[in-house]
């Protein structure tokens, strides 16, 4: 899954970056042309006990693609300059991250003038909702200018026409009501409201402790409208953290009252928002996280580690991860008959370890 750090320069997106990816040699983008790009692994506190259970040669997290999209610039008129790269490089992402600034500092400017988060992302939103009016002008004008207009042509200007109109009166194609016949045929436009979307507000240590910060209900209020996710980061603080040797992050973290680490809040909402799960194998080998959409039966989940183990699927070993907690170790969760066998059409539940059974 690709997610991208999107919104304006100045605002924390590389140093959010570089502790979502544990990258320490990239610096803030203000007027680069190219992305970064890493890959940040979710802890998973399920992966570490399997891990104490089996000592297996490697341990494998579910990982998350981070693209760091260069910033772009909104004066004080509001007017915006050279989004082009950003908007380029935003299309291939599946999810994006508004990172906004709600952090003081001297030393670090604004382009707007003033700490607004709240219409720092509705710039940004604006900013994504007239590239998709652009592109599904652009698309009706060579559909009405062609040689010969097709009924195929006609069913995709009438659905064009209807995203163009719910856009045009403040909606994104997220939320719009649509087939999935329809959804299929708009896929390969990639309008940039279509994508699932959370905001990460940037606060500094006093505005961290005092859970206040710059219109912070205007922020949540659009947030709620949007369908966008709201989290609250201290981004510089956490990375200054991270760089600490082991058995003094947990000191500091608790000093600052941090619970999770950045990329476990980001992760768990990101799943949450976007309708994914994760689930397990263990042995050996290997204890590993599979991320999945909710609602994937097993045999399409067996093709997430191979497509053979899919073709040849056989039954999938079901156990739950409550179980085996609990009880400790998997000899003891079968003489419990806590051990199940489930066929192709079983809808596999977060946490459960699945170990697949296949012919090829």
């Amino acid at each position: 899954m690709k997610i991208g750090l999107i919104g304006l320069n100045q605002t924390g997106k590389t140093t959010l970056f570089n502790l979502l990816t544990g990258k320490t040699d990239t610096s803030t983008q203000g007027g680069k042309s190219t992305a970064n790009i890493g890959t940040g692994f979710v802890p998973d506190e399920r992966v570490d006990f399997l891990s104490g259970i089996y000592n297996p040669k490697k341990t494998t997290y579910a990982k998350l693609d981070i693209i760091d999209v260069a910033g772009f610039t909104v004066s004080s008129e509001g007017q915006s300059s050279g989004s082009s790269v950003f908007l380029n490089d935003v299309r291939p992402c599946d999810a994006l991250v508004h990172v906004l600034r709600a952090f003081e500092s001297d030393s670090v400017s604004h382009d707007m003038g003033d700490i607004n988060p709240a219409r720092d992302l509705e710039a940004v939103e604006t900013e994504m909702l007239v590239a998709d009016l652009e592109m599904i002008e652009k698309r009706i004008g060579r559909i009405k200018t062609g040689k010969k207009i097709t009924k195929e042509n006609e069913v995709e200007m009438a659905l064009l026409e209807r995203c163009f109109a719910w856009l045009d009166d403040g909606g994104s194609i997220l939320d719009m009501d649509m087939t999935d016949a329809e959804r299929l045929a708009i896929k390969s436009f990639t309008f940039l409201t279509e994508k699932p979307r959370i905001a990460v507000v940037n606060l500094d240590e006093n505005q961290w402790e005092s859970k206040t910060w710059s219109n912070k209900d205007e922020l949540a209020a659009l947030c709620e409208r949007l369908n966008v996710p709201l989290i609250a980061l201290c981004i510089e603080t956490e990375l200054e953290i991270s760089k600490l040797p082991e058995e003094d992050k947990q000191i500091f973290m608790e000093d600052m009252n941090i619970e999770q680490p950045g990329i476990a809040v980001l992760a768990r909402t990101a799943y949450e928002h976007l309708g994914l799960i994760s689930f397990l194998t263990a042995g050996e080998d290997e204890c590993r996280a599979w991320t999945i959409e909710d609602g994937t039966i097993a045999k399409h989940a067996a093709g997430k580690i191979h497509s053979d183990i899919e073709r040849g699927f056989i039954r999938a070993e079901v156990v739950k991860f409550d179980n085996i907690k609990e009880l400790g170790s998997m000899p003891k969760v079968k003489e419990k008959g806590l051990f199940r066998l489930e066929g192709k059409e079983y809808v596999v539940v977060d946490g459960d370890i699945i170990n697949f059974r296949f012919n090829v």
